[in-house]
């Protein structure tokens, strides 16, 4: 990118953002209010601590999923393989571990460049191929999902030799803390940090308002659609090993319908499928909303069938909402 054209994208894509993103944030935020303070009168057992630090928990997978999410939604691509990505992951780090038996951390460090690898594949089938990044991530999540089967044996990876992993979700750094709330957080701030203050970024938003301008101005688009992807993958790679953790098992069979979740948090925070716009507090926020509707349902002992109802009528209207931004730009 030229220059200018890199200091125009630094000086008004935040003004832009701020601008555009601020008021759906407010109403995101809203909604959380409201809908914790409705469950909150309408039992009891709602807000106790012991329940609001398993929102929390519930939140942390499908949330780091979905920060991973985030920044391909921006460049109006979409990534299915997010839930399969995190499962092989899981699986690859439940190999290194228990049956190579090599130590703790070098089996966390393959896990995540597991899903790294996978991003970076589905990176270059939508780049350098030109594969829809439906059909191409669609791909990647029958790959893994089938790879993840084959590698396990089509079992369950235990941990129990190794107990120290299960500290990595479970432990508790702050008393009644679980970890795997810790990490999500973490893991908003360094992604928040990423798409706001890095060069990633900034280009990131530019692939997702024009990406033909931004070829024009001299970007490689090519190689920072890479990068995103190869970025996304990391995020699910940090979700497998917290899933993992969570449950002292790797899950072959888990991970399908967890990429719906991811993205539809996202897109409650406020992060346009169009692209060019979304952040990550967004993503927070409406992986909280989704947490938080779930967990109320259940504790009001609405039937599960009802429960999808409703979170599938949240998620269209959250897309509808989006279109009547849109239209109205």
């Amino acid at each position: 990118m030229s220059t200018r054209l890199a200091h125009a994208y630094k000086k008004t894509i935040p003004t832009l953002s701020k601008q555009s993103g601020a008021t759906q944030k407010l109403l995101a935020f809203a909604s959380l209010i409201m809908l914790v303070l409705i469950f909150s009168i309408s039992s009891s057992n709602f807000f106790q601590f012991d329940n609001l630090v398993a929102i929390m928990l519930s939140t942390a997978v499908i949330g780091v999923l979905a920060l991973g999410s985030t920044f391909v939604i921006i460049t109006s691509g979409i990534d299915l393989a997010v839930g399969t990505v995190m499962t092989f992951s899981a699986v690859m780090a439940g190999v290194i571990i228990t049956t190579w038996q090599l130590p703790m951390p070098l089996g966390i460090l393959g896990g995540i460049l597991a899903g790294a690898i996978c991003g970076l594949i589905s990176g270059l089938l939508v780049a350098k191929m030109k594969i829809p990044p439906f059909i191409a991530t669609l791909a990647m999540m029958m790959v893994t999902k089938g790879l993840s089967l084959v590698i396990s044996g089509a079992k369950p990876i235990y941990f129990n030799d190794t107990p120290a992993f299960t500290k990595i979700s479970m432990g508790s750094i702050i008393s009644g803390i679980p970890n795997a709330i810790l990490i999500f957080f973490g893991a908003a701030i360094v992604a928040s940090i990423i798409l706001t203050k890095t060069i990633i970024g900034r280009y990131n938003f530019a692939l997702g308002s024009n990406e033909e301008s931004t070829r024009l101005s001299g970007v490689n688009v090519d190689y920072w659609k890479i990068v995103i992807y190869t970025l996304t993958g990391v995020f699910s790679g940090i979700a497998g090993i917290m899933m993992a953790s969570r449950l002292n098992s790797a899950q072959p069979a888990l991970g399908s319908g967890y990429e719906l979740e991811a993205i539809a948090a996202v897109v409650i925070g406020g992060t346009s499928l169009s692209g060019g716009k979304g952040s990550i507090l967004g993503t927070v926020i409406g992986a909280l909303i989704m947490s938080v509707l779930t967990n109320g349902l259940r504790i009001l002992s609405v039937k599960q069938e009802w429960q999808t109802v409703i979170v599938g009528i949240v998620i269209v209207l959250a897309v509808y909402a989006d279109m009547m931004r849109r239209r109205k730009k």
